[in-house]
């Protein structure tokens, strides 16, 4: 049954999904996904299967999944779109961010801050006055698995910022274990980012912060958002409302704007990140695990571009 699909946790969930409506196994075969971006104008999702060194692309007019690039020591994990419509990337491999060029050409817009490389950045997004801000988490350092085991180079894992007109970088956050996933609030006032230090320290962090973002583009505040009560919060996207629809261990998890837990999206596999799509961006695609899902909501995504 479907329903069995959904736990609805406070009555602000309801309206949010249909309990008929059935979580779609869309491919499988993956070891662990991750990055899932859409692309209107081409109808398809491109997401990341990081040990396999892959990019892949899911056509939503075919139901086809293949591979769209693969094995090129990139080890590609979180994926976004800009506002001219071009793939922006965080590499494993190249320690770096990367905008596929509508030619297919490959530009590296950071790979270093202070001369130093960074660890291996994870997860982005793109500002509408065109910046890009990343997490920089050692994950893809840490071992062969999902990248090349090195020793790092910069004093920590945090998070950075670059300019949309001068591409030089900043250091927006320093204070995080192993930030993550990261969004902005539909008027990009607020930050919110995650932190899954409890991967790594005895301090167990599995939350969500945010922060409030100055006219000068700093961060202040920082305060806890939401802990998530299964597993760790990855990857992250809002709706048009300011909720939140956060990767967990038992699937989806949907936290209101003010960090209430108010139901979730039930998957058999462990959710790594989503991202809204499809004709009415209304259609939330899931990497889970080695598998890429789908659900049609009767809400819809906050539109980035």
């Amino acid at each position: 049954m479907a329903e069995t699909d959904f736990e609805i946790l406070d009555p602000r969930f309801k309206t949010l999904v249909k309990t008929s409506a059935v979580i779609e196994k869309l491919w499988s075969g993956g070891r662990w996904t991750e990055g899932p971006a859409y692309f209107p104008a081409l109808k398809s999702l491109v997401f990341s299967d990081i040990p396999n060194d892959r990019l892949m692309r899911f056509d939503e007019t075919t139901g086809q999944t293949g591979i769209l690039m693969c094995g090129r020591d990139r080890y590609v994990n979180g994926n976004t779109v800009d506002r001219q419509g071009r793939l922006i990337s965080c590499e494993h491999g190249g320690r770096c961010i990367t905008r596929t060029e509508h030619d297919g050409r490959l530009t590296v817009l950071a790979d270093r801050y202070d001369g130093k490389r960074f660890n291996s950045p994870n997860d982005l997004v793109v500002k509408s006055d065109g910046s890009i801000w990343f997490t920089d988490p050692a994950y893809g350092i840490d071992s062969d698995y999902e990248g090349f085991r090195a020793e790092p180079e910069i004093d920590g894992c945090h998070v950075y910022r670059i300019d949309g007109v001068t591409g030089k970088i900043t250091r927006v956050a320093d204070d995080f274990k192993r930030p993550n996933g990261l969004a902005f609030s539909p008027d990009e006032s607020k930050l919110y980012i995650a932190d899954t230090g409890a991967t790594h320290f005895e301090s167990g962090e599995r939350h969500i912060r945010v922060f409030d973002v100055r006219d000068n583009n700093s961060l202040a505040g920082g305060d806890v958002f939401a802990q998530c009560s299964n597993g760790l919060f990855d990857g992250f996207r809002l709706d048009n409302a300011g909720r939140l629809w956060c990767s967990a261990t038992d699937g989806v998890h949907c936290l209101s704007d003010t960090g209430d837990l108010i139901g979730k999206v039930l998957v058999p596999e462990r959710v790594s990140n989503v991202c809204f799509g499809g004709p009415k961006n209304n259609r939330l695609f899931i990497t889970a695990t080695g598998s890429l899902y789908s659900i049609l909501l009767p809400t819809t995504g906050l539109r980035t571009f």
